[in-house]
């Protein structure tokens, strides 16, 4: 199992939103290092969904049900998407302040290039944000 985090504008679409749905196709990304990440993305794997905008923090958890496939409305094939569905919601939600403010996350994508809207999660980034959130899953 590998651990990503996927970034979302909660006024577009919000962890809220993945929990009504309940499963949800991860699409609209373009840029070309998010879009390799999004293609190694497996049945299995877990990801963050994180808020960007005035938000800025780690809020849910999601499964990926359905790895890489063509955007079948993309016009574009090199363009793709996974399937998620919402698996929880932290306990408290982790800013990315938090975040920065750990010398542990250095070397973090989110610290690093926080433009990237998908990137991979380490094992110890990922546990060490589960602690932060006070959340067992």
């Amino acid at each position: 199992m590998n651990y990503w985090l996927l970034k979302t504008e909660p006024t577009d679409y919000s962890y809220d939103d993945l929990v009504r749905e309940k499963r949800a196709a991860w699409d609209g990304v373009r840029n070309n290092q998010a879009l390799i990440y999004l293609r190694e993305m497996k049945k299995g794997d877990r990801a963050f969904v994180y808020h960007t905008g005035k938000e800025k923090q780690v809020v849910g958890i999601c499964d990926v049900v359905r790895g890489s496939y063509p955007d079948p409305e993309a016009e574009n094939e090199r363009f793709v998407l996974v399937d998620v569905r919402a698996a929880s919601r932290l306990a408290k939600a982790v800013t990315l302040s938090d975040i920065k403010a750990d010398k542990r996350f250095a070397d973090f994508k989110l610290v690093r290039n926080s433009r990237l809207s998908v990137m991979p999660v380490s094992l110890e980034q990922w546990t060490l944000i589960l602690a932060m959130a006070d959340s067992a899953s």
